[in-house]
């Protein structure tokens, strides 16, 4: 139903899905309830996906966010001072691939395989190029979707008082990883208090992850990545002594947001275990 793009980390439609409408306007309709309901999703659209939502059609502004590739390659045909007839050899045709690899072509005007693309021409190129992948080419997934969604909002003061952005908020949660306040908030048990040595030495190591790492350890600790609205102060997280030293790794209890650490003697025996369980606590790694 959806294609993920590896560099933006993003979902998009799929405009030759085989899925009935009905599939998409469930997808919808999950997305209103995780509202209603105050739940956060794992799910990364990019921002173009609210702002349709919201009855606005995507722009090549959308699309540097979308498809950075596509969109960079459009600006420099706008930017280009040469002959771009000769240069960049465009037609008004966009060749594509279906789910089973096969190269279709669409043509963006009447006989548009045959029209090339001049200096002149170029502006009304690429507004019928973002036109058509964030717009008509996936209309008809995009259609239900919408409508799923809107069966449980459309009743609300959402769209009034929300901008897309913050609807976007609303699903996925903040992407402010402000693990300052997470150690304002959260709480020690097991013996452990925020004074600990190895209660220092975890906040030391912690704030000095990288953006990558600290996600693995939200997943590691609540079963989620994601930033709840408010930040990272409403997470309630709880740091518990799991016995004396010993060569056992950290483990949580993501039900209850709460992290056992072995009272660890040294600094980087703390590190390195930590790091190990974050890392390889999914697939064929701990279970």
């Amino acid at each position: 139903m959806f294609t993920y793009d590896t560099d933006t980390r993003q979902c998009w439609f799929n405009q030759t899905s085989f899925e009935s409408h009905d599939q998409f306007t469930l997808i919808g309709l999950m997305l209103g309830l995780a509202i209603y309901n105050n739940i956060i999703l794992d799910v990364h659209f990019p921002m173009v996906v609210y702002r349709k939502l919201f009855g606005r059609n995507g722009s090549l502004v959308d699309l540097k966010d979308s498809h950075p590739v596509i969109a960079n390659s459009l600006q420099n045909i706008l930017d280009f001072e040469g002959d771009v007839e000769n240069t960049f050899i465009c037609s008004f045709a966009i060749s594509y691939t279906d789910v089973f690899g096969n190269v279709l072509t669409h043509e963006l005007i009447e006989n548009g395989k045959d029209i090339p693309v001049t200096n002149e021409s170029r502006k009304e190129y690429v507004d019928l190029y973002v036109d058509y992948i964030l717009n008509k080419s996936i209309e008809d997934q995009f259609r239900p979707f919408k409508q799923g969604f809107d069966m449980v909002t459309k009743e609300s003061p959402l769209k009034q008082f929300f901008r897309p952005e913050e609807v976007e908020l609303l699903v996925c949660g903040s992407k402010d990883f402000d693990f300052e306040a997470l150690e304002s908030t959260t709480e020690y048990e097991g013996g452990f208090t925020e004074t600990s040595l190895i209660i220092r030495w975890f906040w030391d190591i912690v704030h000095k992850f990288s953006i990558e790492q600290k996600k693995r350890l939200l997943m590691f600790i609540t079963g989620s990545d994601r930033v709840p609205i408010g930040g990272l102060a409403k997470l309630k997280l709880v740091v518990a002594r799991q016995g004396p030293d010993s060569n056992s790794l950290p483990t949580a209890h993501t039900c209850f947001n709460v992290l056992l650490i072995p009272d660890y003697s040294k600094k980087s025996q703390l590190e390195e275990r930590l790091v190990k369980a974050i890392t390889y606590s999914k697939g064929f790694g701990l279970i």
